[in-house]
């Protein structure tokens, strides 16, 4: 399965991704809103997730290529939550661009275009989006994708030893 925009290919996961994902996964200025980088070991565990994902729920984070280069540009999608989390049992968008993605609208576009697939194919009635406070790139994000702000679900998260205030928005299907 792949999910076409006008730019933008969202895909599944391929072998030969695990390099260019690694790689931003160890970019400090990436990671920054998700504790710091992570080591190889560690981005091979959340691909390895992805796509343990898609198989048990037919839905993951995809990645992300450029639809006239094939260049990977990150990855976006829907992922499911369970009953550990702060706000129980949900389901979650997310997006994680290579630095040279930033400031394109490609987040954006791909966030859209999985928040189609949750809704249309999917039927979820609810997809869930948060960030730390700090994170102003994904809010502008959520701003753009015209999600709600549920300030009484927000809640506190610690990454790298340090306590996290989470901002909390959501997408209805209509």
């Amino acid at each position: 399965m792949r999910i076409t925009t006008p730019r933008l290919i969202l895909r599944p996961w391929a072998d030969a991704d695990a390099l260019d994902f690694a790689s931003m996964n160890s970019d400090p200025e990436v990671m920054n809103d998700q504790g710091g980088p992570v080591s190889r070991a560690e981005s091979d565990r959340r691909l390895e997730r992805y796509t343990q994902a898609f198989e048990l729920h037919g839905f993951t984070r995809w990645a992300i290529e450029c639809g006239s280069t094939a260049s990977f540009l990150g990855c976006a999608g829907l992922m499911s939550v369970g009953s550990e989390h702060p706000l129980g049992v949900h389901v979650e968008i997310g997006w994680r661009l290579v630095r040279k993605a930033w400031g394109r609208g490609i987040a954006t576009e791909a966030a859209q275009a999985a928040l189609a697939d949750g809704f249309s194919r999917l039927r979820l009635d609810e997809i869930l989006a948060y960030t730390s406070s700090e994170n102003l790139r994904s809010q502008a994000v959520m701003g753009r994708l015209k999600l709600r702000r549920l300030e009484q679900r927000d809640f506190v998260r610690k990454l790298a030893g340090v306590d996290r205030h989470i901002l909390v928005w959501a997408a209805q299907r209509k």
